[in-house]
């Protein structure tokens, strides 16, 4: 399904994605960054507080992180403070990137079993499955956010990942 290449990739870009969104961001006011735009999370610091709690859990089942204490509903609140969420972020990022430079193909051949609270439930799936899954969850909410950003008057920069820098 996937490669440790990969992953190692979508880490990079993911990290470089975050870095032109937080930058396009911190040129709003906080009003601005926390007005409701009609996006699954509300606004642009709700999405960004939810896409760290999203990445929090799933790097509590694939590396032993800390789990958030908030559930789903609570995750566009997570992180209420600006600079807290900006850190938080840059610092996710740089232990997601370390994770992925860990990443071999024996350890993607592998399961993964974890209970979801989404669902209620126990879940087994495949791991590389799950980190597709990861770095897909991870696309869709900075869409929204890029989209949010650019309403907004603020423009990140260019998203196609064939441009990622070699140092990103």
């Amino acid at each position: 399904m996937i490669t440790s290449e990969f992953v190692r990739t979508m880490a990079r870009y993911n990290r470089w994605q975050n870095q032109s969104l937080f930058e396009a961001a911190d040129g709003l006011e906080d009003t601005a960054r926390r007005e409701d735009r009609g996006a699954f999370f509300g606004s642009i610091h709700g999405t960004l507080s939810h896409l760290l709690w999203g990445d929090t859990i799933w790097m509590s089942r694939f590396a032993d992180w800390a789990k958030p204490e908030v559930g789903i509903p609570g995750s566009a609140e997570w992180v209420g403070d600006w600079n807290a969420l900006s850190a938080g972020r840059r610092e996710a990022d740089d232990r997601i990137v370390a994770w992925a430079d860990a990443m071999d193909e024996e350890r993607l051949s592998g399961d993964l079993t974890w209970f979801s609270g989404a669902i209620g439930r126990e879940v087994s799936k495949p791991l590389a499955f799950c980190i597709a899954h990861f770095f897909n969850h991870q696309t869709h909410h900075r869409g929204q956010v890029h989209a949010m950003l650019t309403a907004a008057g603020a423009r990140p920069s260019d998203t196609d990942l064939f441009i990622l820098p070699e140092d990103a």
